[in-house]
């Protein structure tokens, strides 16, 4: 019997785990906390991400992934295996797996990937890069010889291509996404609130009332955090109006990677864009009107994709499924 296939999305924020036959099985934060005392992982994934802010000088807590690479190889490796290890029992075979990697990123950055993998228990690791997963997940038709253009907003980074015949024509990234996008949030209401508010409080305001576009209804929220000048608690309302003027500059950077792909797409695959429009995949691609944000800036009809945070997961268990026809897509080894 062959040993499991995994789609594993390894990404800056989340880790999500396909299991071929069962589905997204897993899907936890990827945050670890460190024991600097005698260098000790303590916990992994959501009891790690609850620990954000809240710890003493000895407990590290760290991301051990940024901008969708590998910063820090020895946690991810850790991480890795914690998570391979809670969809794979002990006397289950070592399984097959396939990592969804940024589109671009350099050889040794794929081999840290690959080799993390490896040494966290895997058989066999395959590189698939992040926009033809997360097209492959979304249900894109990939295989035809037609232009398919899928955006990827993710924690690290935003991707923009144009994919046709099982691979990529045309890419282009950017390392703004939902992580800059929290930071845009929290330092604009510090510099117009004199208030500091932690990471976690930021992605609440764009989550609850975050927004591409002014919405018709003004939305607002209370939101707490320490005042710069006194350096007391103190607690604010900020609206719907604010988010959307904090978001403006990330936001802009995304609209010029789409931009430039379009640019740069041969004519035949145009026309089916502008008869298909683009699909945007991953968690960035949930603020509210960034669908239409992105259909104003390039005049390209967008629509986001079913489940688009699982979209990248899935595509990269599907992708198991299609292996002889991706060898040429997949990262060299």
């Amino acid at each position: 019997m062959l040993g499991k296939q995994l789609g594993i999305d390894l990404g800056t924020v989340n880790v999500i785990v396909y299991v071929r036959g069962k589905g997204v099985v897993l899907n936890e934060p990827s945050v670890v906390a460190i024991s600097l005392v005698d260098n000790r992982i303590l916990a992994v994934g959501s009891d790690a991400r609850a620990m954000l802010g809240r710890t003493p000088e000895t407990i590290e807590v760290a991301r051990p992934m940024r901008d969708g690479v590998i910063a820090d190889y020895v946690v991810t490796e850790n991480m890795l295996r914690y998570f391979i290890s809670k969809t794979c029992s002990r006397f289950e075979r070592r399984p097959e797996v396939m990592l969804s990697v940024p589109v671009g990123v350099t050889s040794v950055e794929s081999r840290a990937v690959r080799d993390a993998a490896i040494q966290a228990g895997a058989r066999e690791a395959y590189l698939l890069p992040e926009p033809l997963a997360a097209a492959l997940g979304a249900g894109l038709p990939v295989g035809t010889p037609s232009g398919n253009m899928i955006v990827n907003i993710g924690g690290g980074a935003s991707e923009a291509a144009v994919i046709s015949m099982f691979g990529i024509v045309v890419s282009s990234s950017v390392r703004v996404a939902g992580n800059r996008f929290d930071e845009a949030i929290a330092n604009y209401v510090r510099r117009k609130y004199n208030l500091m508010v932690g990471e976690q409080t930021a992605e609440q305001l764009k989550i609850a009332i975050g927004s591409a576009l002014p919405l018709e209804q003004s939305l607002s929220m209370e939101v707490r955090g320490r005042d710069q000048v006194q350096g007391l608690p103190r607690t604010i309302t900020v609206t719907s109006e604010e988010v959307t003027d904090a978001l403006a500059e990330p936001l802009a950077a995304v609209a010029t990677t789409v931009k430039a792909v379009l640019e740069k797409t041969p004519p035949e695959l145009a026309s089916d864009i502008i008869d298909r429009g683009m699909v945007m995949s991953g968690g960035g691609a949930q603020l509210r009107n960034l669908d239409r944000f992105l259909a104003a800036e390039t005049g390209i009809p967008c629509q986001v994709a079913e489940n688009p945070m699982l979209c990248t997961a899935l595509g990269a268990g599907r992708a198991l499924q299609h292996l002889p026809l991706l060898k040429r897509s997949l990262e060299p080894k």
